[in-house]
């Protein structure tokens, strides 16, 4: 028997009864489903010793959780702080790209604890389950299906999909338009300052993944897990 109440979705499964409060959850990718962010900002301090010039912890920290625009213009300004004149947007990143590509990343090693159970998880509890992230589309795909982790979800739904990304609420507004559900049907995981600011501005709830290295505050979140299969247990 399945059957909604005020308090969220029951399900019997294998004669247990088990609550979720929502009906779809909408994850975002760098650093919620992979410890992306951790990676690209060591790669990114490389990149700044190769440039040889000075950039702070606390612009290092500001690129966490933003949008492929601002990462291109961020690279607009390093470069041109390197004495290389100014670049376009799409120039300095496919310089950029030259050089990285010297690095490989294997996204399978940076697949945080209990992702693949916990979205499982979900889709045994009837949780629909999308993707809403800044990055390139492209990228989201090759992530997704490197860590073995598409088919659970529904669909994707990237930022360069849009004029504004996070912290605006487009990404989540579109993603809750697809679903077809009131906001206060879904919920969306997040990390970062610009994550949170957009899920909260969509009308979601906003379960935030513990992040405690960049320096951003979470408080802003519904609430804050220290693990994805945390997720499992609100009801």
């Amino acid at each position: 028997m399945v059957r909604a109440s005020a308090c969220g979705r029951l399900f019997v499964r294998e004669g247990a009864v088990s609550a979720f409060l929502f009906d779809a959850v909408i994850f975002d990718m760098d650093g919620v489903l992979v410890d992306t962010e951790f990676y690209y900002q060591q790669e990114l301090e490389k990149f700044i010793d190769y440039l040889q010039i000075a950039v702070t912890r606390d612009e290092l920290n500001a690129i966490v959780g933003s949008s492929h625009r601002d990462f291109q213009q961020v690279l607009v300004e390093w470069y041109r702080r390197a004495g290389s004149g100014t670049l376009g947007p799409d120039e300095a990143e496919a310089r950029y790209e030259v050089w990285a590509s010297a690095f490989t990343c294997d996204y399978r090693k940076l697949l945080n604890p209990g992702v693949a159970d916990t979205l499982a998880g979900l889709k045994d509890r009837g949780v629909r389950v999308a993707l809403a992230s800044s990055s390139p589309l492209n990228n989201i795909e090759e992530v997704l299906n490197t860590c073995g982790i598409r088919d659970y979800f529904e669909f994707l739904v990237s930022g360069e999909q849009f004029k504004r990304s996070k912290p605006e609420p487009d990404i989540y507004l579109h993603a809750i338009d697809r679903l077809g559900l009131p906001a206060d049907r879904c919920c969306c995981v997040e990390d970062s300052l610009y994550g949170i600011t957009a899920g909260k501005r969509a009308g979601l709830t906003v379960i935030a993944k513990r992040e405690e290295r960049f320096g951003f505050s979470q408080d802003a979140a519904d609430k804050i897990i220290d693990q994805l299969p945390d997720l499992l247990e609100l009801a």
